[in-house]
């Protein structure tokens, strides 16, 4: 049997030095570019059309606002740090790092209930009128990536049980992080 029958095909670098899987997140990623670019531009469009718009700051929770985008961009930090530790294959620093990540999803989620739960509380709902609609529209959509990430994530911990050491491992790492990072920037 030759060499070149037993090489892992996956280690074989393509033509163009970025592996499908690494490309096929980015081209996930431009779609989801294109999905969010349509709600900004919808959200602009009624702004502009709208007679009058409330002031962000009046009807929103500023303080937990600004929290849950500190915790966002230090859960993208955890996850860097995840992804730095399957590098140096430091199991026990990656699921640390990786259950960080995991919860400070979670308690993007549970910041972003008190605020929904507020709204609801003043009777606030996307059907009351058109800034309300925009805002549950656009951050339910992302607690909804942000839910897709946590299992991603999860799985991915679950995971490194018994693949840790698995070539490919750390090509999931990277394309689940790219994914984060995606989901912090959009809320940013």
């Amino acid at each position: 049997m030759s060499n070149t029958a037993t090489m892992d095909v996956h280690a074989i670098p393509s033509s163009s030095g970025v592996s499908n899987a690494k490309l096929g997140v980015w081209l996930f990623l431009a779609s989801e570019v294109m999905l969010f670019a349509t709600l900004f531009t919808t959200y602009i469009v009624l702004r502009v059309a709208a007679a009058s718009w409330p002031r962000g700051w009046e009807e929103l929770n500023v303080p937990l606002a600004m929290v849950n985008t500190f915790v966002l961009i230090t859960s993208s930090v955890t996850m860097v740090l995840a992804y730095a530790k399957v590098i140096e294959k430091d199991l026990a620093a990656f699921r640390k790092y990786m259950l960080l990540t995991i919860g400070l999803g979670l308690l993007f989620l549970v910041f972003k209930g008190f605020e929904y739960s507020a709204h609801f509380a003043h009777d606030q709902w996307p059907s009351t009128n058109i800034f309300n609609a925009v805002y549950f529209t656009l951050t339910g959509l992302h607690c909804l990536h942000i839910i897709g990430g946590l299992f991603v994530n999860g799985g991915l911990l679950y995971m490194a049980g018994s693949d840790f050491k698995h070539p490919l491992f750390a090509g999931r790492i990277e394309g689940a992080g790219l994914y984060w990072h995606f989901v912090d920037v959009v809320w940013i």
